[in-house]
């Protein structure tokens, strides 16, 4: 099972406050003994939302928001992407995890959709063509 793990945002993290050599030491060897564990396919730290932006979609209208944007507590600032077997073991990897911040934070775990999970809407054809995307992206290095 694949997890997407991610911090919420802070006011700290949103001001672009960059981490201690402390919790930057700590993460690493973190991500370390996750990498050795074969549990981490992915994580990245993001910068505050004042350097990105929303496209919202109304039918065929797009319209681009600049950042930054209001709601910290509902912002990301940074992610893993874990495979483990259960949620309850994807749970207690995250517990060991560094706090990210000086205050108190959240990090949220949701599932990621895998094909099979789509039943048979996703049909053959369309399973075929996520299949070579994914070789694609797996050879382009992504």
């Amino acid at each position: 099972m694949r997890f997407m793990v991610m911090v919420k945002a802070t006011q700290e993290s949103e001001a672009g406050t960059m981490p201690e050599e402390e919790l930057l030491t700590a993460m690493g060897k973190y991500n370390e003994e996750l990498v050795k564990a074969g549990v981490m396919l992915a994580g990245e730290g993001l910068q505050p939302s004042a350097k990105g932006a929303r496209i919202r979609f109304s039918g065929k209208e797009r319209t681009v928001i600049d950042g930054p944007f209001a709601e910290t507590k509902e912002l990301i600032a940074g992610f893993w992407i874990m495979q483990t077997k259960s949620l309850e073991e994807c749970i207690e990897w995250v517990k060991r995890s560094p706090n990210p911040f000086r205050t108190d934070s959240y990090i949220e775990i949701r599932q990621v959709f895998e094909a099979e999970d789509f039943g048979d809407e996703f049909t053959p054809e369309a399973r075929a063509a996520e299949e070579r995307m994914r070789e694609q992206m797996a050879k382009q290095g992504h």
